[in-house]
């Protein structure tokens, strides 16, 4: 547990660092805010990378989906926490860099960065301490398949990063933006909102009762801990349906003009 979480507590700063530092020598006409988002992109990238290798690993590991082990379920989650913690600072320094021209104090743009990452600063808090507690002790030795499939809905993350970055580089009008917005819409779509009725299915499989019986058949924290998780996801999945429709408007009133 302690050198996983030394790993993690090195390696995710050690890659922001080093990719910010790739970004100043290669983009010399970029600003430190823009090597600095970029950065964190690609570190929240890479992480989405791993943790959907181990994701897959661990469903393709375990037969059983409620009794069968993994030691990944386990040593990946400490290996996450550091990143959380470095993501947060991450976006506060951006935030800092992108207004330090304006001279403000510290405590308001810690205040503004609050306000801005709500939702994302929310979402890393719950899984540090109600999702992390959940996974390492409350569930005991069962449920590793599970942990599994939660890991995997960072596949979409790398497409949302890409566009992000490709509006950064103002290439929304490119073919390569179009087609990412689909594959990011498709991803989330599977990974982050369909995800979890798979689970319920899979369990009401395992167990051999009704789909809408599972809900009752589990504990009350293993419904909470999904109430929790899926509410942002279906959020965040309405404003990217939102923007793709005006992408979709945007085009088809520039084609008929």
């Amino acid at each position: 547990m302690l050198l996983t979480l030394a790993s993690g507590s090195l390696f995710f700063p050690g890659l922001f660092a080093l990719s910010t530092w790739a970004l100043r020598r290669s983009r010399p006409g970029w600003t430190d805010d823009d090597c600095l988002t970029v950065g964190t992109r690609l570190v929240s990238s890479v992480q989405a990378v791993l943790a959907t290798g181990a994701g897959l690993t661990i469903i393709c590991s375990c037969s059983n989906v409620v009794s069968d082990r993994h030691w990944l379920a386990r040593e990946y989650v400490w290996f996450l926490i550091p990143y959380m913690i470095y993501d947060c600072y991450a976006m506060y320094l951006c935030e800092w860099c992108r207004t330090r021209d304006q001279k403000l104090r510290r405590a308001t743009i810690f205040r503004n960065f609050l306000v801005e990452n709500r939702l994302m600063v929310t979402h890393h808090a719950v899984i540090l301490f109600v999702l992390v507690p959940v996974s390492q002790k409350l569930r005991g030795e069962l449920g590793d398949f599970f942990v599994g499939c939660i890991f995997t809905a960072e596949l979409s993350t790398p497409f949302v990063s890409l566009g992000r970055v490709l509006i950064q580089l103002k290439q929304q009008h490119t073919l390569l933006y179009k087609v990412n917005g689909i594959l990011t819409l498709t991803t989330f779509l599977f990974c982050r909102i369909l995800l979890f009725p798979f689970m319920y299915w899979s369990y009401a499989q395992h167990k051999g009762i009704s789909l809408l019986r599972v809900p009752f058949n589990i504990p009350l924290h293993c419904n909470v801990a999904n109430a929790i998780l899926i509410s942002p996801q279906l959020y965040w999945f309405s404003l990217l349906c939102r923007k793709a429709a005006r992408l979709f408007d945007t085009a088809k009133a520039k084609k008929n003009g």
